[in-house]
């Protein structure tokens, strides 16, 4: 507690001093000055440094301000200059998209007639091979019938018919040699 009072004394102390001493200097000045205040100084010099401030950073400070507003303006141009390059893109974009629809459709269309036209040609192709095959088993079955006919003649000839059951006199094989080398 006592700590708190000898601090406190050590904060006042000089207040108080300080305090006392401000009637002094004000009458001192007016005793100089023959004024009560120096207001009227103080807004004239106040005066002079705002004219001062005003010719020597006016100019600057105008330019800085107007080329600030250019390059903003600058800015605004290129990027609605992009805007109006992307909404061009994007419309581009866009017809493509329609076109490349348009072609999708018709690339399906063409398949589908293609795959037509070759399933027609594979039918067609194939109808044409199974006449051949047709022709060829017919063919096959004559030449078979034909050999088997040659079988079964030669068997009957083989096995029924031997060489004393022909008569056979000179004449007639000098007949058959003749008609053979003929």
């Amino acid at each position: 507690m006592i700590k708190k009072l000898s601090l406190l004394a050590l904060f006042l102390i000089p207040a108080v001093v300080l305090a006392s001493g401000g009637h002094s200097e004000e009458s001192r000045y007016l005793a100089q000055t023959g004024r009560e205040t120096d207001f009227i100084p103080r807004i004239f010099n106040f005066l002079i440094f705002a004219g001062m401030l005003y010719y020597l950073l006016a100019n600057p400070i105008k330019n800085f301000f107007t080329g600030r507003q250019k390059g903003i303006a600058d800015q605004l141009k290129e990027i609605e200059a992009k805007l109006q390059a992307s909404k061009e893109e994007k419309k581009e974009a866009e017809a493509k998209i329609e076109e490349n629809k348009k072609k999708a459709v018709e690339i399906v269309e063409t398949a589908k007639k293609e795959a037509e036209i070759l399933a027609a040609k594979i039918a067609s192709n194939s109808e044409s091979e199974l006449k051949i095959m047709e022709k060829q088993f017919e063919e096959k079955m004559t030449l078979e019938e034909r050999r088997v006919i040659r079988e079964a003649i030669k068997d009957v000839l083989s096995n029924n018919i031997e060489s004393d059951d022909i008569y056979l006199d000179e004449r007639k094989v000098v007949d058959l040699l003749d008609k053979k080398v003929a």
